[in-house]
């Protein structure tokens, strides 16, 4: 990208300003990024772990100049934990002393007193919707992980930038935030929630692609290498060997193993060293032991022999 240029001003710029930060997206992903800036609308992301869901939105934040703020949902999340809470102690503190110092106020004015801004305690949502311009970039992380009533809750928020705070009111953004939600979909979203969504199935990258990635996050392996690490992840996840396994490594798993492979002076892979250090392409002990020596060889074979 030009020195200058609008990273927004179009796809291709998206592209190369997303590709300076090290993300290399495809066409039909930075189409999706490019139409949920433009229209100001939450973009969900859907696909298996290690595929770049969370990554993007560390990219986007750096190419926007925006705060990166993190909600990482989990079964039982509550709306406290990613809304707001007040400041209990500070308030009990004001309470007191406002009785110690013997000043007459009614239960109205006491209340008033009590919930102001000052005693909010804000969490990623309320940061969000608050943050200063050029405003933030929210990262609603595994959002299948929490429960059915939260979904509900967000959708105030990812429909109009607002939430509702009984004792304050509505707040709604200062700058409207540049929300990602990512989902490994571990189970359905509901509906409403991918309404007010644009959406994108983000897959594992062609061969070309994670070849670029690779060589971008690890540049001081050998070109030989690095080529062989995205053939075989390549044909690890292709049919039939995914089918031996659990879960295939995602980008991941094949930047990690690219830097052990350095780490240990590697030049060419060979079975003996892909078994060594699966533990770095696998984390199931069932997925490890799929890798016998008959698959192994298929998956070291050269391509014309496979």
């Amino acid at each position: 990208m030009k020195s200058g240029e609008d990273p927004v001003a179009s796809i291709d710029a998206l592209i190369a300003a997303l590709r300076e930060q090290g993300y290399f997206a495809d066409r039909r992903l930075a189409t999706a990024v490019f139409l949920a800036l433009r229209l100001q609308r939450p973009l969900l992301l859907e696909g298996e772990p290690g595929v770049g869901k969370t990554a993007l939105a560390q990219a986007l934040s750096a190419v926007l100049s925006r705060q990166l703020i993190r909600l990482q949902c989990y079964d039982g999340l509550e709306q406290r934990e990613a809304l707001y809470e007040w400041n209990y102690t500070a308030q009990l503190l004001h309470l007191r002393a406002s009785e110690a110092g013997h000043q007459e106020a009614g239960a109205d004015e006491r209340e008033r007193e009590l919930y102001q801004p000052r005693y909010l305690i804000r969490r990623p949502l309320l940061q969000a919707l608050q943050a200063p311009a050029p405003g933030a970039v929210l990262l609603i992380d595994e959002v299948d992980r929490a429960d059915e009533p939260f979904e509900a809750f967000l959708l105030e928020y990812l429909g109009e930038y607002q939430v509702s705070i009984p004792e304050l009111g509505v707040v709604a953004a200062r700058v409207p935030p540049v929300t990602i939600l990512t989902s490994n979909r571990t189970r359905d979203l509901h509906d409403a929630v991918k309404r007010r969504c644009l959406y994108h199935w983000l897959d594992y990258p062609e061969r070309e692609r994670e070849l670029a990635i690779v060589q971008a996050k690890v540049p001081e392996a050998a070109a030989a290498l690095t080529a062989q690490v995205a053939d075989f992840v390549g044909r690890l996840r292709s049919r039939p060997f995914a089918d031996a396994f659990s879960r295939v490594p995602g980008i991941a798993e094949s930047v990690e193993w690219a830097k052990a492979l350095v780490a240990l002076d590697t030049l060419v892979l060979d079975p003996e060293l892909v078994h060594e250090t699966a533990g770095i392409l696998f984390k199931q002990r069932e997925d490890i032991a799929a890798l016998t020596p008959e698959r192994l060889a298929q998956l070291l074979a050269p391509q014309d022999e496979s």
